[in-house]
């Protein structure tokens, strides 16, 4: 357990390296657009250069389980070690890994990924709350006892989203303003909250009140999904500064070389800033 909570160590890091979370999305395309092959060994020489660079120059980088998941137990041995290089490089991990479950076994997921000790523990993990936001529970409960984050799936930029998202609930309010409103609770009494929520950079005008969050976003989209800074200012407008904008593809095309890789997200935190 840290003595500073998630969204502190995030509103520092930030502040030192800029709002740009990096992905690391080792898909079977860029593995072989780096000329690796798609195998254990490919996935490791991606990830790792990958961690190299980003772990020294991101505030945040989010590495995508699924792609690990894909080459079985060797995959998952080289997430941990992607975690642990980035981390000890300095920076902050936020884990996509989306999880929901209930009772028992979101308790294993938070064990798994926001407990100490555990190979696999990020400073943040992606989580979804369609199964009720109390589902989490679990979840919040690791967070806030080892100091580390969560962020909540609420308008995300899939258009089949909408189904769920954008349904209208018995007290009248939209399902993803439920998930903003939740997410507010969490981080009432903080400041900053280290509880946050997922929504796309690609949704054009929000339509969910985010002024009592009080914590981050995560704005995922830019480059592959056909958003760019400017539409983060149509979206988030004075809440800006608490937006994370993500990019795995579009960044992660500019390797293998690792000080390729370090400019790209030099510049686009430099786009942000402007």
């Amino acid at each position: 357990m840290t003595d500073t909570s998630f969204g502190e160590r995030l509103g520092a890091a930030v502040a030192d390296r800029g709002s740009f979370c990096p992905g690391i999305d080792p898909h079977p395309e860029l593995l072989r657009s780096w000329g690796l092959d798609v195998d254990a060994a490919g996935l490791e020489r991606f990830a790792l250069t990958a961690a190299e660079a980003f772990g020294d120059t991101a505030a945040i980088v989010k590495p995508q389980s699924a792609f690990f998941e894909a080459f079985g137990s060797a995959g998952v041995a080289v997430l941990e070690r992607t975690i642990a290089t980035l981390q000890s490089a300095g920076a902050l991990v936020l884990l996509d890994a989306k999880r929901g479950d209930i009772g028992s076994t979101m308790a294993a997921y938070a064990a798994a990924y926001l407990t100490d000790g555990s190979p696999l523990a990020a400073d943040a993990l992606t989580v979804s709350p369609f199964l009720g936001f109390g589902s989490l529970e679990p979840a919040v409960a690791a967070a806030r006892n080892s100091g580390r984050g969560l962020f909540v799936l609420c308008r995300t930029s899939n258009p089949l989203s909408e189904q769920v998202q954008r349904a209208v609930g018995a007290d009248g309010r939209a399902i993803a303003q439920v998930m903003v409103d939740e997410v507010a609770a969490l981080n009432a009494g903080t400041s900053p909250g280290s509880f946050g929520l997922v929504i796309g950079a690609t949704v054009g005008r929000l339509d969910v009140d985010l002024s009592a969050l009080n914590g981050p976003v995560l704005a995922p989209g830019i480059g592959a999904q056909g958003a760019g800074i400017d539409d983060l200012r149509t979206v988030f407008g004075d809440l800006l500064p608490s937006v994370l904008p993500n990019s795995s593809r579009q960044v992660l095309a500019a390797g293998p070389s690792v000080q390729a890789l370090r400019d790209a997200v030099s510049r686009q935190n430099a786009a942000l800033r402007a």
